[in-house]
C-alpha cells in the first residue's frame, strides 16, 4: 500500500518527553537537514507518537492516494467483497482504471467518519430509549 506502517511500541517516558518539545516554531535537525515545525506538523507528530507509545499500529496514507479494493478493505477492517458491495451501492465513491476499482483515501476516510458518527447517534438513541423504559442506562 502506498503509505508507511509503524507498529513498534515506543518507550512511553521517552515519547512523552519528546512530544512535549514538539511545538510550532521549533526546529528538528537530523545531521545537516533541518525542518521548522508548523502547527499542523507539530500536531501530526504528537498524535503519531502518542499512538505509537500506546502500542497502536499507525498507517500514514496520503489523502489523495488511490487504493485498490484490497487496500481499502484492509484500512476499513472489512472483507474485500463487503467493500465492493459498499462501492456498488454508492456508499463510497470510486472510479475504474481499466476493469479495476480504485478508491481515494479521502473518500474512504469520509465514509469511515460518517459511519462512526451514525454509530454514535444510534447508540445515543438506544440509551435514550432504555432510559425512557427505566432499564437503568
Amino acid at each position: 500500500m502506498g503509505g508507511l506502517l509503524f507498529t513498534p511500541r515506543l518507550p512511553a517516558e521517552a515519547v512523552r518527553a519528546f512530544r512535549e518539545k514538539l511545538t510550532p516554531g521549533k526546529v528538528l535537525r537530523l545531521e545537516e537537514a533541518s525542518l521548522t515545525l508548523t502547527p499542523e506538523l507539530a500536531q501530526l507528530l504528537q498524535e503519531l507518537l502518542g499512538a505509537l507509545s500506546r502500542g497502536e499500529a499507525v498507517r500514514i496514507v496520503p489523502l489523495e492516494a488511490e487504493l485498490t479494493t484490497g487496500q481499502a478493505a484492509e484500512l476499513l477492517g472489512v472483507s474485500r467483497p463487503y467493500l465492493v458491495r459498499l462501492l456498488e451501492e454508492g456508499k463510497i465513491p470510486y472510479h475504474k482504471v481499466g476493469t479495476h476499482r480504485r478508491v481515494r483515501a479521502r473518500d474512504l476516510l469520509a465514509y469511515l467518519e460518517a459511519s462512526r458518527k451514525r454509530g454514535r447517534e444510534l447508540l445515543d438513541e438506544l440509551i435514550g430509549e432504555a432510559q425512557e423504559l427505566g432499564l437503568g442506562y
